[in-house]
């Protein structure tokens, strides 16, 4: 029986060392993922961006301004569809849609010069004049319906011309976020 005691005893110290080492061991792992810091997902950036996507800054007359991740070699018209797409009336042939887009680039698609019914929706630099602009017109920004655009009239008519874009803000409707929207398309008063 001698035997098989020394048995046991040898087989117990090499399961304890079996133990402490997987217990160090696992220690060793936890370290070695001190240096990978995790931050709470932002909506504007995917969870997980694979080293082949860059984000590239889409505003002006698109459904979705703002930052979208393309795959690296994507072209501005990809951007543009990442974008939610082109608004009706955009001026697309201001823009080389073949052209590459590189981390961090902005492509700013810009309303058309008037509609085909001779009303001049714009400024001849594509932009809408807000001091000047009547409903129709105005209504052509993205998220400006008939409601908002009467709101606008209406501010410009009690409160005088407006003297710079942010007098915006004080319109019934119109926050930060529609502001950011709309700030490339409208004429600087």
């Amino acid at each position: 029986m001698g035997v098989g005691r020394d048995w046991i005893k040898g087989h117990s110290i090499v399961i304890g060392l079996g133990v402490l080492g997987a217990f160090f061991g696992g220690l060793v792992g936890l370290r070695g993922d001190q240096g990978q810091v995790s931050s709470p997902s932002d909506p504007g950036v995917p969870s997980s961006s694979p080293a082949s996507s860059v984000p590239v800054h889409v505003s002006g007359w698109v459904l979705n301004p703002g930052v979208v991740w393309v795959s690296e070699g994507s072209l501005t018209a990809d951007a543009i569809a990442a974008a939610g797409g082109a608004l009706p009336g955009a001026d697309l042939d201001s823009l080389n849609l073949a052209q590459p887009v590189y981390e961090g680039d902005q492509v700013l698609v810009r309303a058309g010069q008037s509609d085909a019914s001779g009303g001049d929706q714009t400024t001849g630099d594509g932009l809408v004049d807000i001091n000047t602009a009547d409903s129709a017109e105005l209504q052509t920004l993205p998220g400006v319906g008939p409601v908002l655009a009467g709101n606008i009239i209406a501010y410009r008519e009690s409160a005088g011309r407006f003297e710079t874009l942010e007098d915006l803000l004080d319109v019934p409707g119109i926050g930060e976020t529609r502001l950011a929207s709309i700030r490339d398309l409208i004429k600087p008063p």
